[in-house]
């Protein structure tokens, strides 16, 4: 730490963005909120992470972050949990993740007097330009939920509601959809979708019993159209993944910009024909049956969130001009566009969203945008709510100095 990383002596200020799969800390100066610092650890769940290892991955983000000639200028600590809400003093996320964050900090030596627990959602409003006050958040990633904010905090929820229960064009959604469209084209209730061949391949069905948008049979090969295995995105942990209504990773990019082929683990890309609904005609019977009997098996081994990873297999397809693929999306957008609108939304409002599947080049931006530009919303995206941590820790500090 240096004059122009902060001064000598001026006051800092720690902002964590705590989700599903990751905890992330970053320092900034008290003053500007410029970043200094960053560091990274395990999971943050206010509910599902054991307490024990959740001081320890609060700790170790944070000792990761601020050098330890500099523990002793922190001044404010803000934080956005997955699990947890800053709306309720008495919620069990929030009191977890308050009782963590007092005892990681003092394993790392910070004594800061002011401390502030939020949602990661919260968070992920407040990174929007400006600090909003109110405003609506959008969260489209491996989960899909919605909130009302008033006054940096949540006053209603729309969906959030789990895989088993909502989620409504999430990337579980998406990718859900593409299994089941998989099956149904393999057991013949429906068309011939691309899905089949990438989805399949995805889950390293043999080759053998693949679909061909040629009509071709397997002849040894590795794969099939819309091939490359998906990145698993849905890591982070969205909404779906925690308790009902408590949001899970507000960053979850289980559909992200991520593209199965840029990933250097997924497998390896194959020649991908154009669409060809004669595949459906040309795939023998026997080879759907032993489709079926090879993908039910692994589907079903697998926690329901995993089944965002195929969000991106629909994105593919979709672009090679597939019905089915491009129908799924439109579905997904519908589904957001009825969670934004059921919190009755005013023209000229911030709609803060975060997630992959809204982002730069998440698949469902495009489209989303201009449905709710319909309604006078501008959608803004955040990667994270880091930044909005940090201007927490700023407002607190500034309430309490």
């Amino acid at each position: 730490m240096n004059q122009t990383s902060g001064g000598s002596g001026a006051p800092l200020v720690v902002g964590l963005d705590a989700g599903g799969t990751r905890t992330r800390a970053v320092l900034a100066a008290a003053a500007d909120g410029r970043l200094l610092g960053e560091g990274a650890a395990g999971p943050g769940n206010a509910l599902t992470v054991p307490l024990p290892q959740l001081i320890d991955h609060l700790a170790d983000a944070v000792a990761r972050a601020v050098p330890e000639s500099a523990r002793g200028r922190v001044v404010a600590v803000a934080g956005g949990f997955a699990g947890a809400t800053g709306a309720d003093e008495d919620d069990p996320g929030r009191l977890n993740a308050l009782t963590a964050l007092t005892a990681a900090l003092g394993q790392v030596g910070i004594t800061a007097t002011a401390l502030a627990v939020s949602s990661d959602i919260e968070a992920a409003f407040a990174s929007a330009p400006g600090t909003p006050t109110d405003g609506l958040a959008l969260v489209a990633g491996t989960g899909a939920v919605a909130m009302r904010i008033t006054g940096r905090r949540c006053t209603a929820t729309v969906d959030g509601d789990g895989w088993l229960l909502g989620d409504d064009g999430s990337g579980f959604w998406i990718g859900r959809e593409a299994v089941r469209a998989a099956l149904r084209m393999a057991d013949g209730r429906g068309p011939a979708t691309l899905l089949a061949g990438s989805v399949g391949q995805a889950l390293g069905l043999p080759a053998e019993v693949l679909p061909y948008a040629d009509g071709s049979e397997a002849d040894g090969a590795t794969g099939a159209p819309g091939g490359g295995g998906a990145d698993d995105n849905g890591g982070r942990g969205g909404p779906g993944d925690g308790p009902a209504r408590r949001g899970g990773d507000a960053g979850a990019p289980g559909a992200g910009p991520v593209r199965p082929h840029d990933d250097p683990g997924a497998l390896p890309p194959l020649p991908r024909p154009p669409y060809d609904g004669r595949a459906a005609l040309d795939w023998p019977r026997a080879h759907r049956e032993a489709y079926r009997m090879h993908l039910l098996p692994v589907v079903m081994a697998e926690p329901p969130t995993r089944l965002a990873r195929f969000a991106p297999l629909v994105a593919e397809a979709a672009l090679d001009k597939d019905p089915v693929a491009e129908a799924i999306l439109d579905g997904a957008v519908d589904r957001l566009t009825d969670t934004v609108t059921a919190l009755d939304p005013r023209p000229g409002e911030p709609v803060v969203a975060t997630g992959g599947l809204l982002g730069p080049e998440g698949p469902l931006t495009a489209p989303l945008t201009a449905r709710l530009r319909t309604l006078g919303l501008t959608l803004d995206w955040v990667a994270d709510g880091c930044r909005g941590a940090v201007e927490l820790a700023r407002i607190e500090y500034g309430d309490t100095a």
